[in-house]
């Protein structure tokens, strides 16, 4: 028989604030002895209990307006690439907040720039999700640790590999020690980027412009060519392009051509790979808080930094993880060639 549940006296409850008997203000779960038959009361009182526990245990917090650091922010300059432990406000990664569900388990990833920013949030929600990880980074050591202690605090291997990924070589030795490491690969992150900012061509120095290709595009040339031949049948490869590949920003003419070409890149590569069962898609970020902003643009654009988009504020590396991890993960098994804007608001048509 179909027992019917009493909604009316559930909002009842949930507006004067009542707690049942048998509720728990702080979780969903029912902890009734399973040995005792269910009747029409304790039916009831398991739907009230969650009708009032979802009312009672809601964010308080549910603008996207004001989830992160809003400008103005404090004038601030590093020298690049940058560190976390120098930002003001620091960046939130998800440390605190990312709750995993073994949408990755048993798998092993690789994540260039994985020290910090989008890399480190990355990382950390990977791990939680069950994955190994390398973290692929330049020369910031303090930084690689830190992320590399979380993804062990979540119970999975972090493996270190510090280098430059504008040499090719180094490329290929990421993918034999992510082989030697783990003895599969099945998730290639390609995030690691280089930017300056500059207000006129004549500024940009020739050496910097082929340095800032062979970073961005490049090495994710270098990196997918040795990795294909590694990787299985559904596996996934994930780029990280930008905004400035829709409406690029003058001021970082190299590094916005250059996500103009991760986005070709994807969606060739998505068209040439699926005949192998690897699905190749792209992540524009729109104004994200990582080192890269006070590292690589004048104080005054740190101050209102994040401003012009219609959230009004920079994203927190931790607001992108999620869309990663979908990426990675078998429920996006039917998409691939793809870009997927997290930009606050700023539309890519």
């Amino acid at each position: 028989m179909i027992r019917r549940i009493n909604f009316f006296t559930c909002g009842k409850a949930a507006r004067q604030g009542l707690v049942l008997q048998g509720s728990s203000t702080n979780s969903l779960h029912d902890d009734r002895p399973r040995d005792k038959p269910d009747n029409g009361i304790h039916f009831r009182e398991r739907a009230c209990d969650t009708f009032v526990n979802r009312r009672t245990n809601m964010p308080q917090d549910t603008d996207p307006r004001t989830k992160g650091a809003q400008p103005p922010l404090p004038e601030q300059q590093q020298k690049p690439p940058g560190t976390t432990d120098q930002m003001g406000p620091r960046p939130d990664h998800g440390e605190e907040s990312y709750k995993g569900s073994g949408k990755l388990a048993g798998k092993a990833a690789i994540i260039t720039g994985g020290d910090s920013g989008i890399g480190r949030a990355v990382a950390i929600a990977f791990a939680r999700e069950g994955a190994d990880v390398l973290i692929s980074y330049l020369n910031e050591d303090a930084d690689a640790n830190e992320t590399a202690k979380w993804v062990e605090k979540a119970g999975k291997k972090a493996v270190l590999v510090p280098g430059d990924i504008s040499e090719e070589q180094h490329c290929k030795s990421i993918i034999d020690r992510a082989l030697k490491e783990f003895g599969h690969l099945d998730i290639l992150v390609n995030n690691a980027a280089f930017q300056r900012t500059y207000e006129e061509i004549t500024e940009i120095p020739s050496e910097e412009w082929d340095y800032t290709f062979r970073t961005n595009i490049h090495a994710m040339f270098y990196l997918v060519k040795a990795a294909v031949p590694h990787l299985p049948k559904g596996a996934s490869i994930i780029n990280t392009s930008s905004i400035n590949a829709d409406t690029p920003k003058p001021t970082l003419l190299a590094y916005a051509t250059t996500k103009g070409a991760i986005a070709n890149f994807t969606a060739g590569l998505a068209q040439m790979l699926g005949k192998k069962g690897i699905r190749v898609n792209a992540v524009a970020p729109g104004p994200i808080w990582t080192p890269l902003i006070p590292s690589t643009m004048p104080a005054e654009h740190v101050k209102t930094f994040g401003k012009r988009v219609p959230l009004e504020r920079p994203g927190q590396p931790a607001e992108l993880a999620c869309v990663y991890v979908m990426l990675a993960s078998s429920e996006a098994s039917y998409v691939s060639g793809a870009l997927i804007p997290v930009t606050g608001g700023e539309p890519i048509l």
